[in-house]
């Protein structure tokens, strides 16, 4: 379990300048746009406009800060107001959005096709990884459904955002650093994130206080 603070993140500015980023995860770590398997980042954005076609890879945007916005993906617009609306779609596609009511945030999770799968739930108060498809602690899911963590060099993982600041997130399960399984409390501020990757093992459930994004992460060992 490792906690990635929020602070000090760069933020790098996008070519047209309707906006920021700020990455949160990525796996391989430490690789560009040409060789993540997955990748999670955060989009303050300011202005309409179209995105960068990314073929090969599907996106997941969640609006967590402000009014919401339109997305016309080839052609067909989808309109996402308000806050916490998972909504994905082929990063291949011809895409722009539309601001409703001033800038946004995105929480934006992206999944190289081929190499990694994923799903976003937003979450207030408890959450199980014993989902339908999504093994807990690291092995085979009896349903025959994908691993969440396998392997030590795997694109799987786990990864919770903290969305509204000063939240207290319960661990229900996991040794942390005593090595003793019981539930250890994280404090965490507005975006902060938990990330479990490869070897470690899951939780057996989560406990939040505030509302926190759940991001589910499958892939096989890379190499």
């Amino acid at each position: 379990m490792r906690i990635l603070r929020a602070a000090g993140r760069a933020a790098a500015p996008w070519s047209n300048g309707g906006g920021v980023t700020r990455e949160i995860a990525v796996h391989p770590p430490g690789t560009g746009w040409d060789g993540f398997a997955w990748r999670v980042s955060l989009a303050d954005v300011t202005r309409d406009g179209p995105y960068s076609p990314l073929p090969g890879v599907r996106r997941i945007l969640t609006v967590v800060d402000g009014a919401g916005l339109e997305l016309t993906v080839d052609g067909t617009p989808r309109l996402l107001p308000g806050r916490y609306r998972p909504f994905a779609f082929p990063g291949g596609a011809t895409t722009a959005s539309r601001l409703l009511d001033g800038p946004v945030v995105n929480l934006n999770v992206m999944l190289r096709e081929g190499r990694a799968e994923g799903a976003v739930e937003v979450v207030g108060g408890t959450w199980s990884p014993e989902l339908e498809g999504w093994a807990a602690g690291g092995g085979p899911d009896p349903a025959g459904g994908p691993d969440l963590v396998g392997g030590p060099d795997a694109a799987g993982g786990l990864l919770v955002v903290a969305l509204e600041g000063a939240t207290r997130l319960t661990v229900r399960g996991d040794s942390g650093e005593s090595g003793v399984p019981g539930e250890p409390e994280v404090r965490l501020e507005r975006f902060d994130a938990v990330l479990w990757t490869g070897a470690d093992v899951l939780p057996d459930g989560l406990r939040t206080d505030r509302t926190v994004a759940v991001v589910r992460l499958s892939g096989r060992p890379l190499g």
